[in-house]
């Protein structure tokens, strides 16, 4: 088939891409490479891919209207796997702007283009963030998801309630991903495992926030990628058990569906400390601090619903992925000691 993989230059984008050419699909890829980190990171990772025949680049932005649409002209994707967007919760109180352009505007263009060019399935970023003050765990995807606690997670929102409308409207089959903690190879710089790793190793402090009590469900990106592809090829249908008295806000009578995407075992982050400094045979000076404005004690996905849907099933766990992320960062960054 041929998809288009927005945010290919991503961390999540980049590894979907390589297993859909893996699987022998046509990819288009499409990113913006903004500097909102290293840029660098995002060219190696677009060399990582390579140039096989099936795969096409376009350094575009989502939110260029005229240009997504004659991308969408030229290409005639069949499936849309829309990863781009302004990441990040803590960079939301600084700089709003981007967040509004990327993850509202664009996402508006790329549904626009989906429905007049007849996209068999459009697959989306969401995020955990939706799930904001709500504290009943594990997260389901039936709960309320009305008060985010920062814009990041109030975009993310926004685009499922967008799907939704033209699902209902036009009948454009959209599923959304409600991503949890995403680790591995090719991580951001920004999140907590590049952070820590590069501390530890230039004994530096690491900052550890709510003084260490926090536990994120971490993911490893083999883990995720699955899931994605998998969900890319099933298209949301309508719910026929959907009740419009008791509605769930993640399906409908609409082609719609919402799914968490997440290893579904809480990670204490001390723990997940303690499986960095193992696999790097240092301790880390850790710096304890108060809890962010923004952000929250705990994250834990269940997932049954994507294993019903699709047979999703995480295999990695810990260690394990730890290791195979400590590994990559020897090799890209330190090679002299890989």
């Amino acid at each position: 088939m041929r998809i288009l993989v927005t945010g290919v230059a991503g961390f999540i984008g980049m590894h979907v891409a390589m297993r859909l050419l893996a699987d022998g699909h046509e990819v288009i890829g499409l990113d913006n490479i903004n500097d909102y980190y290293d840029v660098r990171l995002k060219k190696a990772r677009l060399a990582h891919i390579g140039s096989p025949n099936q795969f096409h680049f376009h350094k575009l932005d989502l939110a260029d209207h005229n240009g997504i649409t004659n991308l969408f002209a030229e290409t005639r994707p069949e499936i849309v796997i829309n990863l781009a967007a302004q990441a990040g919760v803590r960079y939301s109180l600084e700089n709003p702007h981007s967040y509004i352009d990327s993850n509202l505007v664009g996402f508006t263009n790329i549904l626009e283009a989906c429905r007049h060019f007849e996209i068999g399935h459009l697959v989306y970023a969401s995020s955990s963030s939706v799930y904001g003050l709500n504290e009943e765990m594990p997260f389901h995807e039936g709960q309320n998801t009305d008060h985010p606690l920062a814009l990041y997670g109030a975009t993310k929102k926004a685009n499922e309630l967008l799907a939704h409308s033209y699902s209902h409207l036009f009948r454009l089959p959209t599923t959304g991903l409600r991503f949890f903690t995403v680790y591995g190879p090719w991580g951001r710089p920004d999140m907590a495992p590049m952070l820590f790793v590069d501390a530890i190793l230039n004994q530096r402090s690491i900052k550890v926030f709510n003084h260490g009590q926090m536990k994120r469900d971490f993911t490893y990106i083999d883990d995720i990628v699955e899931g994605v592809v998998r969900t890319a090829m099933k298209p949301a249908t309508c719910d026929a058990d959907f009740d419009a008295k008791v509605p769930d806000s993640a399906s409908s009578k609409a082609p719609f569906r919402v799914f968490n995407i997440g290893n579904g075992q809480p990670v204490p982050l001390m723990h997940f400390i303690n499986a960095l400094e193992e696999a790097l045979g240092k301790t880390a000076e850790k710096e304890f601090m108060e809890m962010q404005p923004g952000d929250v004690t705990e994250t834990y996905a269940d997932t049954k619903r994507l294993k019903d849907w699709v047979g999703y099933q995480p295999k990695t766990d810990t260690h394990a992925g730890v290791s195979a992320f400590i590994e990559w960062y020897f090799s890209e960054y330190h090679p002299e000691q890989a």
